[in-house]
């Protein structure tokens, strides 16, 4: 978060770039008017000496960057306004920067030293006699333009960095929000799965069966020194949430010895891949709550995934009883948890596909892009 103020206090755009633009612009027009001066010097005798004109406009080629330098401190000042104020005051600002401008340029051109520019008296009394106000403000309105050309690129660059900024800072927000929905969702994996747990716990309690109890505490401690000790953001081998699937069947077949059955089978080629930690809990969990716990006869819990086009596929299936329309299916919790961690971790590249069998049972195919590296 203390970068996100820093990026927010922190100007737009930097001296070094305005600087480079205003010198820039100054440069242009120095070497234009330079270009217009050696082209109407070429065609009349009496033009005055381009080495005199060159020194002259050089001078006030200096003024002119040192007005616009202040133009660009004084926008400064309007860096946190709406970019309308800051148009506004960039025009108007113009006004003042256009006038010292051509005032100076008046004074350097036509009244400091006019006869090392001009060789006829004449041609120079006239300069003195003419309408300085006219000239003023006729090179004035040139300049003005010329000054607010600047201020629209300025103005311009820096609404561009501030869209750089925005868009920095929101798709930080965004990580972040997505991060915090991913602990959100992993973390609700937990308690649905203890509550399960405990409540296999109290019956094997109550049926007075202390050793089938005391191998379910140990499997569940097992099972949370695993599930816990890493990371909710990182993902896990296909492998590690495999084994920790192995270590939850343990602690269900403690509690339906004889009618639990356990298939797994992972292919090698796809046994480092990387899923996102206890993605097949809530699978796993449906198929005992759904598939054996209302069964009467064996019933089996397969685990199988497998590699196509570049995507990993899982799927958790159970041979179960064909549960009635009218039955108690559950609240769908465990299932949208799944799809949501798919979605947020994968997007568009995440799917869950579910299917009832005439026959009976219950499968749920997960599927996401297979990716063999996992941060862990």
């Amino acid at each position: 978060m203390a970068n996100f103020l820093y990026e927010a206090r922190k100007p737009a755009q930097g001296h070094q770039v305005a600087i480079y633009s205003i010198l820039g612009f100054w440069l242009f027009y120095a070497v234009l008017t330079t270009l217009r001066s050696a082209v109407a010097g070429s065609f009349e005798p009496e033009y005055p000496p381009q080495d005199e004109l060159a020194i002259r406009r050089a001078v006030v080629t200096a003024l002119g960057i040192l007005v616009t330098v202040g133009l660009y401190f004084f926008l400064r000042m309007f860096e946190n306004r709406p970019l309308s104020t800051r148009i506004i005051a960039a025009f108007l600002g113009a006004i003042p920067c256009a006038f010292i401008i051509s005032g100076f340029n008046f004074y350097i051109f036509n009244i400091y030293d006019p006869a090392s520019l001009f060789n006829n008296p004449e041609m120079r009394e006239q300069l003195k006699a003419g309408n300085a106000a006219f000239l003023i403000l006729e090179v004035a309105i040139s300049r003005y333009f010329f000054i607010a050309c600047w201020a629209t690129l300025y103005l311009a660059m820096s609404f561009a960095s501030e869209v750089r900024i925005a868009e920095r800072r929101a798709s930080r927000f965004a990580q972040a929000a997505q991060q915090a929905e991913l602990r959100s969702l992993r973390y609700q994996v937990n308690p649905h799965f203890l509550f399960n747990t405990l409540n296999s716990l109290s019956t094997l309690v109550l049926r007075e069966k202390p050793d089938e109890a005391e191998a379910m505490i140990m499997n569940l401690s097992n099972f949370y020194r695993n599930s816990l000790s890493g990371d909710p953001l990182e993902d896990v081998t296909l492998e590690e949430e495999v084994e920790l699937q192995r270590l939850y069947l343990k602690i269900e077949e403690v509690r339906f010895p004889k009618r639990l059955r356990i298939s797994i089978d992972i292919p090698e080629a796809v046994a480092d891949a990387c899923v996102p930690g206890l993605i097949l809990q809530p699978l796993v969990e449906n198929a005992i709550k759904y598939g054996v716990s209302r069964a009467t006869r064996p019933v089996t819990i397969s685990i199988t995934a497998e590699e196509r086009q570049g995507y990993l596929f899982i799927t958790v299936a159970d041979d179960g009883d064909v549960i009635p329309d009218d039955s108690d299916k559950g609240s769908g919790i465990g299932l949208a948890n799944v799809r949501d961690r798919l979605d947020t971790r994968f997007g568009v590249e995440g799917h869950l596909r579910t299917e009832q069998p005439e026959a009976g049972g219950y499968k749920v195919t997960v599927s996401m892009p297979l990716i063999h590296q996992c941060p862990c």
